[in-house]
Order: C-alpha cells, then structure tokens, then sequence
C-alpha cells in the first residue's frame, strides 16, 4: 500500500493548507462572536475565492465542476481542512452536503440531477439529511416511526425528526420514511427529496448543543412533517432501498469525517504545544517541562499518528476493494479516531488552565461540538459490539 498521494496532488495539498491558515482560520472568529449568518458575507467570498483558484469540491465530480478525487486523496484533503470548522464548508465538501451529493450522483434521475444536484454541487443552494428521530434509537435505524404513505401519484409524508443538521437555510431534504411497513425491517424504508419549502414542513427549532443553537449551516434541527405531499418521482433508487443507500452514503462519510477529525487533532495539538512551551509557571520553569504536559504531548502524537494511518488503511480497503471488506475497519476507525480527538481536546484544555474553557481559543468550540462524535453515525458501544461480533464469530 503506498498512501503517497499522487504527484499532481501534493501541490493541491500545499495550497490548501496554506489557504486554510492564511484565509480560513482569521475567519473563524467573527463566527464564534457574531453567529454564522453574519459571517456569511465572508465566507461566500472565501468560497468564492477557492472556485478562482481551482479548488473548489475536491470530492465533486469534474463533470459537476469540482476535482474529482478519489477516497484516499479526499481523505489528505479533508485532513487539511479539518483544521478549522469552516474548512469543510468554505471548499464546498461540509456536511450533509457531500453525503446527499454522492446518492444524488449515484441514483439520482436526470430532472433530480438538474433541479438539485446541480446547484449543490456549484454551492448555490444547501441541504440537509433527515433521519434521526427523538422517539426512537439512532443505533437502530430499523425502528422509524415516520411514514410516507402513496396517495396516487404522491407520498405523504407523516414524522417528527431531530438533528438534521443544517436544515436552517437547506433548500431540500433527504427523508428518510417508511415506505413499505409490512416488508423486511431492512427493506421498509426509502428516501426521498423534500423541498424545505413544501406545504406541511416545519423546522421546529434549531437544537441547542450544550447551549449553542448555531445558525444557517452550523446547526442541528428538530423537523415535523405534517402530511407533506410530494411526487413519487422524488424518490431516490427503487422503493425500500433506503437501507442500502444509506450504507453506502455512511462508508465514505465516515472516512470524511475521520480525516477532518485527524485535522482538528493537529490543530489542537499545535495550539496546545504553542501555549505550553510558552506559558510560565516559574520564573524560570515553563508548562513544557513537567512531566505531567510532556506526557500528554508524547501520547497525543502516538495517538494522531496511529488515527491517521487506521483511517488511510480503510479508505485504501475501501476505494480498492468495496465497502463489504472494509466494513471492520470503518467501524474502528470511527471509535477509534472518535475517542482519540475527544482525549487531545480535553488535555489541551487542561493544559490551557481557565483560558481552554473559553471562547479565546478554537478549544471550547471543538470540545462543544465535537463531543457528539462519539454518538451519531452510530454510538462507540454499538460499533465496539458489532464489530467484536464479526471477529468472534471467526473463531467459531
């Protein structure tokens, strides 16, 4: 395995990392004090400015507009632009964007490409992945309560959902409901595209985590469908393959996500290295020097590192030989670089003493936001079983 990206790449690599210092990170701060819609004039030029310069959608296909890469050099990118929360967004690959972008690719009929696809490819419009439900387990997606019911020519779609992460500002959503409820618990359900716009849809609210709503894409909604009709030809793939469309979207979402956590570890790492090879505890004794601060730092390395080649050994498994023998290593990868980020995070706050509680640093907002790592695209416990399961059962 050679996980060095191709020549024509590196450049790609240098110039992103140089942008996301220079130009994404400066901007971070007028979003943690003053919300993301008053930052979006800002941001829409930066995103405008990454389009000039070429790089805008790294895992956007060319034939939509963006660089085509494959999984493994995506991978490299997003690490990169995991170094700020708005990385993902500014370059045009943010979540759920790049997920719905992919099953759009892939099952999408022509007029879905063109009312839809399109335009979210170019970044002209955004969406939001509709699925989780407050009444019944994220871990089981099996148990949906919400319903679309044919009505001739429609569906109507009857549900209450939560954390549909950037539903506030999404043009469409992608529902997932219970299409066929006397069919197999893994073929009951489809997906289908509903324009936020359509008589019957509500976002209730925007969720606090842990006190912070957010705003426009930095935000998780609480959605209720009340009797939304929409058009049998919204839906994606044939009737009851939502299940396996789903699969195949949380493959590749989970390589992203990981990247962009191995990125938020560097830029945690190196701001807590910066404080303590510079913040005194005696006149002639820095934090760097206990062995408390030196073996936190020993450890994250080890830690990061590791994270970082787990993560490019599944998406190597993956774009070489399919998500089916890659499956083990995606379910730890995501605990496993899930737990590692959480752990760099909390040292580094310790470390930084009062100041890592504070909205003075990219800490507390990491530590904020990313704590539900651990939780959504399955809980840590539930890959931790399944995957134990497949090990053992070769030793049966």
């Amino acid at each position: 395995m050679n996980f060095d990206p191709p020549e024509s790449v590196k450049p790609l690599l240098a110039r992103i990392a140089a942008f996301v210092t220079d130009h994404v990170m400066p901007a971070e701060a007028e979003m943690f004090e003053r919300g993301f819609h008053a930052a979006t004039p800002r941001i829409d030029e930066l995103r405008a400015r990454v389009k000039r310069e070429g790089m805008w959608g790294p895992q956007i296909p060319k034939e939509l507009g963006g660089l085509g890469l494959g999984l493994l050099e995506h991978g490299l990118v997003s690490e990169q632009l995991g170094k700020s929360p708005l990385g993902h967004y500014v370059f045009g690959c943010q979540a759920p964007d790049a997920g719905n972008l992919e099953v759009l690719h892939k099952y999408g009929t022509p007029e879905q490409k063109s009312r839809w696809l399109e335009p979210l490819a170019k970044g002209e419009i955004r969406s939001c992945f509709s699925m989780t439900e407050p009444e019944n387990p994220g871990s089981n997606p099996t148990m949906l309560s919400c319903t679309a019911r044919k009505d001739g020519e429609h569906y109507v779609i009857d549900g209450h959902k939560w954390f549909t992460s950037s539903a506030d500002g999404a043009s469409f959503a992608i529902v997932m409901a219970v299409t066929n409820p006397d069919a197999a618990p893994h073929g009951r359900a489809s997906m289908i595209i509903v324009p936020t716009d359509a008589p019957g849809f509500e976002r209730v609210r925007n969720i606090k985590i842990m006190g912070d709503a957010g705003e426009g894409w930095a935000s998780h909604a609480e959605i209720r469908y009340h009797g939304v009709r929409v058009p049998v030809a919204n839906r994606l793939g044939p009737e009851g393959s939502g299940f396996l469309i789903a699969q195949e979207r949380l493959g590749p979402g989970r390589i992203h996500h990981c990247m962009r956590w191995i990125g938020t570890c560097e830029r945690v790492f190196d701001t807590m290295c910066r404080h303590i090879t510079h913040r005194k505890i005696s006149d002639d004794k820095t934090l760097a020097m206990t062995q408390t601060a030196q073996t936190w730092v020993a450890e994250a390395r080890a830690e990061i590192d590791s994270a970082r080649l787990m993560v490019l050994h599944a998406a190597w498994t993956l774009d070489q030989k399919g998500f089916h023998a890659a499956r083990d290593q995606v379910s730890l990868i995501k605990f496993y670089v899930a737990g590692v980020m959480m752990r760099v995070i909390d040292r580094a706050i310790q470390l930084h003493g009062a100041l890592g509680v504070t909205s003075d640093t990219v800490l507390s907002y990491y530590y904020v936001h990313e704590r539900g790592s651990r939780i959504y695209d399955g809980p840590d416990e539930v890959h931790k079983m399944v995957v134990a399961k497949r090990i053992l059962s070769r030793y049966e």
